[in-house]
């Protein structure tokens, strides 16, 4: 296997004499073999060396900043009490991503609720479990929130999510910080202001701090320092003139590398761009240092995670293509079909095989545009072989069906040799269990 290759996957992953991937000490082969497949394989010492990283180059450069997990990623409460072990904040944005914090008792404080359109009884749970901070993204919410609170004889933490208008030159689908976006209050049509203004006037409101997120995955640090430097910008005469900014978030969207020709920035880029951004600006406009809160996701879970498939049918169009087929697809991860992304893609048992063909790999589900690698190098594959797509480990699983009724695979973290499930595979009765029937 290339060198470059390793760069993509887990941080503890090799090759085995046999020519077998080994992942956090265990050959994926045998992995499969256990657990069956398509099976999502998640290696813990990447997800503690992404956590430490951020918190390391991003304190080093601001004291007081605060790393939080983007959940929307990929949470369940293994991966929950990870967040926990490393002293991680959490960004949830459903009910569901709140019950599994809540499951591991993750301390109320440091959750912070993010969503264009919350439902009241999301928000309720939410008050009632005492989450730190909403992240208010409309008028209507505001209004919610404050009357939710003002039931219970609370005052609630808020910010407000803002829409800079600064492009983060990313996928069309995943950028959120334009004019045109369902996301935030824009300050170019003085939403913004107003909404500054109305929670400041809501008796159960206390607006601690001010959110953007540009999109992601974004591989430029030009973004990020335009956007900074415009709402301090924005803000600095609300600042002066007694708005207490104590927390300031310039979300998350940091990429990945998804394939080995495309390296991602090193966090300590992003880190040193967005302090000494936020740091000049202030200076600037002499307002006081607020708290830095960034929102990792993708960047801290997804290389960690593999995807794992069996091979099953091959079809050779001789002179056009040959299609490998294999036992998961658009279900698992339907990110190539949604976003045109690209995956390497590796055969897992012949690592050390030289002879090579151009294939596209494709998956079960009744799409054509069911296809997870549209024209990839690879060993001459057979039906067994197993395939292995790197740098799988965020929304895939978080963004899952049951499309075809096909169960949703398992999770397993492994480490140190070892492997344990962290999410079972569904099973046919699962898929039931919600409906109604004589």
């Amino acid at each position: 296997m290339e060198s470059k290759l390793l760069n993509i996957l887990p941080m503890d992953s090799e090759v085995s004499s046999n020519g077998h991937l080994i992942v956090g000490g265990c050959d994926v082969i045998e992995l499969s073999e256990k657990y069956g497949t398509p099976l999502y394989v998640y290696d813990e010492s990447t997800i503690h060396s992404m956590a430490e990283s951020f918190t390391k180059e991003f304190s080093n450069r601001y004291s007081n900043s605060r790393i939080l997990y983007a959940s929307k990623a990929y949470i369940n409460p293994a991966i929950a009490k990870l967040s926990i072990q490393h002293g991680l904040g959490i960004d949830i944005v459903s009910g569901g991503e709140l019950a599994v914090a809540a499951s591991v008792d993750f301390p109320s404080e440091d959750i912070f609720f993010h969503g264009n359109n919350k439902s009241r009884s999301e928000i309720s749970e939410a008050i009632d479990y005492g989450v730190g901070q909403f992240v208010a993204d409309s008028f209507y919410e505001i209004d919610l929130i404050n009357e939710i609170a003002a039931d219970r004889s609370k005052l609630q933490k808020v910010m407000l999510r803002l829409s800079p208008g600064i492009d983060g030159h990313t996928h069309k689908k995943t950028t959120t910080g334009i004019l045109d976006t369902k996301f935030g209050f824009s300050i170019e049509t003085g939403d913004a202001l107003k909404a500054i203004k109305h929670v400041q006037s809501s008796d159960n409101l206390d607006l601690t701090g001010i959110h953007f997120h540009l999109g992601s995955p974004i591989f430029e640090m030009e973004p990020y320092d335009l956007a900074i430097r415009s709402v301090i910008e924005f803000l600095a005469p609300l600042i002066h003139s007694g708005f207490n900014m104590r927390d300031f978030s310039p979300g998350g969207g940091f990429a990945v590398g998804y394939t080995a020709e495309k390296s991602p920035p090193a966090i300590a880029e992003y880190a040193e761009t967005i302090a000494r951004t936020l740091i000049e600006s202030c200076d600037k406009f002499d307002i006081p240092y607020p708290r830095l809160l960034v929102e990792p996701g993708r960047s801290i879970v997804a290389r960690a995670g593999i995807a794992m498939y069996t091979v099953g049918a091959i079809k050779d169009i001789p002179g056009l293509r040959k299609y490998v087929s294999v036992d998961g697809g658009m279900g698992d991860n339907i990110r190539p079909a949604l976003y045109d992304s690209q995956y390497e893609v590796i055969v897992a048992n012949k690592l050390n095989d030289t002879d090579k063909e151009v294939v596209r790999v494709v998956g079960k589900y009744c799409e054509t545009g069911d296809i997870l690698a549209s024209s990839v190098e690879l060993p001459v594959c057979s039906s067994g072989d197993i395939i292995v797509l790197p740098t799988s480990g965020a929304y895939g699983m978080s963004m899952s069906s049951n499309y075809n009724l096909n169960p949703r695979p398992a999770v397993v973290m492994v480490s140190n040799g070892n492997s344990k499930i962290i999410r079972r595979r569904e099973t046919y009765t699962d898929l039931m269990r919600c409906d109604e029937f004589e």
